[in-house]
């Protein structure tokens, strides 16, 4: 279950363009350790949610959940740094929060295309990847020279480039689970999703993006090693005895921990981790000085996340960008989890909020199976060039 605010007001733009984007929130279904009667629907949602309950939308998020997983949720908040986050979390205590079963709202085609998606994507490109106006990104259309655009991110440093390539591998990533979960067709009775090649092909095709699809998957790959080391990277935190799962259930909490630390120490056995360590390297003024401007550009995502008009999209979309955010967060803490005491009395010096931790491991989740989608479309692909 995810935390998210669907109705935060948007930095430059909020309402919800198509007839597919709506919230159906249904507030009986929480684990009885997170229940709250506390937690109560604002009237602006209230008002949101009749509206968008009129009919099926695609782009509706079901906000399903049971009373004992409501107060399950409540009761398990943690102590967050506000300092050592790279992304912006939602309150948990807002009036307009609310509690979302991701299994409910599973990521796939919803419509949201053409210029209002593209006004996102070009926000989060052209005004927070450390690019001057000047320089215009291939295939952009207001782009007249792709050769300078590489020239200009060749000579970057080796931070820059990372952050860049971070968020095409979330573009890429979220656009592999948008083709791989395509609405093929609808009827009176049923909808049927599917792998759409062709949507598939003109994101990633060599030829049909001008080069750049190979490009977008690399990226992608380079998004799954980062995660992929912070899963590695945080293994102690979880192995502490004074860390729980809470839902109420003591005998389910201390079989999904042990299911959870299995994951971990297979991420841990991966040989080919990603090296953090050339990142924010060198003079340490400089590199605390970049590091700052590293996370500061990522929060100004999280926030321009807000303005995904299509709600499926947006609770998606932020999801992953807290993911990543949270992973971002254990790579740099090095020094803290290694300082993390092991008796359960103390306070560690290093804390991950429940939110962090569902949007860490939802947002891997993601990765590989966009990692799995990939191979999947490349046999499609064989089969139609037989």
């Amino acid at each position: 279950h995810f935390t998210i605010t669907l109705l935060k007001l948007c930095i430059n733009h909020s309402q919800c363009g198509l007839k597919y984007c709506a919230v159906k929130p249904c507030t009986e279904v929480i684990p009885e350790g997170l229940k709250s009667s506390s937690y109560k629907y604002s009237e602006a949602a209230s008002q949101d949610i009749e509206e968008c309950e009129k009919a099926e939308k695609l782009g509706a998020v079901d906000g399903s959940l049971s009373d004992e997983t409501r107060q399950a949720l409540q009761e398990w908040k943690k102590h967050d740094d506000e300092s050592d986050r790279f992304c912006m979390l939602d309150d948990e205590d807002s009036p307009k929060s609310q509690y979302v079963d991701l299994l409910l709202n599973p990521e796939r085609f919803t419509g949201y295309k053409g210029p209002e998606a593209w006004r996102i994507w070009n926000s989060i490109y052209e005004e927070n990847c450390f690019k001057p106006y000047s320089v215009k990104r291939p295939l952009n259309p207001l782009a007249s020279n792709r050769q300078g655009f590489y020239r200009w991110l060749e000579g970057l440093c080796v931070e820059k480039r990372a952050f860049f390539r971070l968020v095409s591998g979330l573009h890429a990533s979220i656009n592999t689970h948008l083709s791989a979960r395509y609405l093929l067709d609808e009827n009176w009775f049923e909808m049927k999703w599917g792998h759409n090649v062709s949507e598939f092909q003109q994101r990633f095709d060599e030829e049909l993006t001008e080069g750049e699809g190979p490009k977008r998957l690399r990226n992608l790959y380079f998004l799954y090693l980062i995660e992929l080391r912070a899963l590695a990277k945080i293994l102690p935190y979880f192995e502490r005895p004074a860390f729980h799962l809470y839902t109420g259930q003591r005998t389910q909490d201390n079989e999904n921990k042990k299911l959870l630390l299995e994951l971990l120490h297979v991420a841990k056995s991966f040989p080919l981790h990603f090296d953090e360590t050339a990142l924010f390297a060198g003079n340490k003024k400089e590199a605390m000085k970049l590091k700052e401007d590293f996370k500061m550009t990522f929060k100004n995502i999280s926030r321009i996340m807000d303005c995904v008009e299509c709600f499926k999209c947006r609770l998606w979309g932020k999801l992953q960008t807290q993911g990543l955010g949270t992973a971002l967060k254990i790579l740099f803490s090095e020094r803290q989890i290694e300082a993390m005491p092991n008796m359960s009395n103390t306070n560690p010096s290093f804390q991950l909020s429940r939110q962090e931790i569902v949007s860490l491991f939802n947002a891997f989740g993601r990765i590989s199976t966009s990692v799995r989608e990939l191979e999947n479309f490349r046999s499609l692909l064989s089969n139609l060039k037989q």
